[in-house]
């Protein structure tokens, strides 16, 4: 019965996009992002049946330039680039940088979306609800995170770029770990486009 009911609610709001997509950009279901870096794009297709206010926060702040001039700051080899601290604007806020945010949490939206090659996922800190701007893309599939953090899109294009950012050199963060890069891997921006404007 459950089901059922999100198929038909699922498939109201859809033909609710479509009617008042020129209304209502913010809520349409065929936007995707283009992730903008010193190293190339990537696109990213969003899931909105499974993460609807994750999707809403991450496209409110490219949307604002929020993501504008970042760096991916944290690379683990085989495992995920993270990135979308404010922090990491500043090269001399270096021993903050993954402590930054918008400045208010959001409440996770764990789904049945495992985490993938290419799949985008919200960071967050020991609690479930502390998501705020920062995300990450996994290098490989990474399921003992599965249903722990929120899941909201996968990467359609741009796997090169990936896959270049993810081979970055690193070095030992300030924690011990070996995930600092040696040269800064910026977002020169995220924008928030329709899909079908995307070649």
């Amino acid at each position: 019965m459950k089901l059922t009911l999100c198929c038909v609610l699922g498939l109201a709001l859809g033909v609710t996009n479509i009617r008042a997509e020129e209304k209502k950009p913010m809520n349409s279901s065929n936007e995707v992002a283009v992730i903008k870096t010193s190293e190339g794009d990537m696109v990213v297709q969003f899931w909105n049946d499974t993460a609807p206010n994750t999707i809403e926060n991450f496209k409110k702040l490219a949307r604002q330039g929020f993501y504008d001039g970042t760096i991916f700051h944290r690379i683990v080899k085989g495992f995920m680039i993270q990135g979308g601290d404010p922090n990491s604007k500043d090269p001399a806020k270096e021993n903050s940088y993954g402590q930054g945010g918008p400045g208010y949490k959001i409440k996770a939206e764990f789904n049945d979306h495992p985490h993938e090659r290419g799949v985008i996922s919200m960071a967050r800190g020991p609690d479930p609800d502390s998501a705020g701007s920062q995300f990450f893309i996994c290098l490989a599939p990474v399921h003992r995170l599965d249903h722990q953090y929120t899941t909201f899109g996968k990467l359609i294009k741009g796997e090169d770029v990936l896959e270049k950012i993810g081979d970055t050199p690193v070095e030992r963060n300030a924690q011990g770990e070996m995930s600092k890069p040696t040269k800064r891997v910026v977002i020169e921006k995220i924008e928030i486009v329709r899909a079908d404007s995307v070649k």
